[in-house]
Order: C-alpha cells, then structure tokens, then sequence
C-alpha cells in the first residue's frame, strides 16, 4: 500500500493505492496532476527548489524532491524498514490518528498494519508499546479468550 499526502497551506489531499492505482513510474504525474487540481480550485502551491538544481523544461524534475516530509512505501517492491522500539509508540500513534484502533485489534494485527505502512517492529516491543500506552490511557484494552485486544473508545456525548 502506498500513500501520497500533500498539504498547500490550510488543503490537504491523501491518496490511497488501494483507491487510486501509482508506482514509481507514475508518481510524479500523479502529484504534478494533483498540484494543477488545487491550483484550478484557487490554490496556490508552492515548492521549494533548491538552488543548486534550478528547473529548466529539458530537466526531468523530481516532484518529490520539492515536499516536505515525503515517506513513500509500496509493500509489494519494497522491503519494509526495522524501526527502533523507542520509535514504535509514534507509529502506533500515526495507526491510531488513521483510525486502525477504531475495532479492537491484537499485536499481531498491529505488527501486521505496520508492516503495511513500512515499518517491522518485534512484537514483543509492540506489545510492550501497546501496554504502556493502555497504561497511562491512551488507548483501551479488553482481554477475552487469552487474547488482548487494543482499541480507541469513542467519547459518548449525553445532554
């Protein structure tokens, strides 16, 4: 799976390769395309160019080279990369933003998903991970049938 998110300014667009098909060959097509999007919309983009490569129309640009913070991952060419267990709480904490912990979920499905993001981790860390966050509240844990599952309580509002 693999995600492209641009932001100009307060716009923020994501796109999922399970919802609209890019690799590598077609990746800049796709983001120039997005760009010239929001552009018709009333949005100005911006990129920054580094002043040692200037662009010129018989240079081949690379668009990603102009975003900030650009993570691309396709699973089924590349190998996902370890992370640190000082690193796997930030992950979970990206899973938890993208709503993965919205159903209860075991360490092997998190291992799983982050593998799906591009990232291995133990899942012994992952659990202590897991733990330490049901710990101090962050997220919620139910155990049932000598397993543990992880999930996000939705608030419920009462008047």
């Amino acid at each position: 799976m693999a995600k492209i998110k641009l932001k100009f300014g307060i716009n923020e667009i994501e796109l999922d390769s399970r919802d609209f098909y890019f690799d590598n060959q077609t990746i800049g097509e796709v983001i120039e395309n997005l760009a010239k999007l929001l552009e018709e919309n009333q949005t100005t983009p911006t990129f920054e160019v580094p002043k040692s490569e200037p662009i010129s129309d018989e240079t081949n640009y690379d668009s990603l080279n102009s975003l900030e913070d650009v993570e691309i991952f396709e699973p089924e060419f590349n190998e996902p990369k370890p992370i640190s267990s000082r690193e796997i709480k930030d992950k979970l904490q990206i899973l938890e933003k993208n709503s993965f912990f919205n159903t209860p979920r075991t360490v092997t499905d998190t291992v799983q998903q982050l593998r799906e993001y591009g990232w291995v981790a133990s899942p012994l860390d992952v659990s202590k991970s897991l733990v330490n966050m049901a710990s101090n509240r962050e997220i919620s844990r139910n155990s049932s049938e000598n397993r543990t599952h992880y999930f996000v309580q939705e608030a419920i509002l009462t008047n």
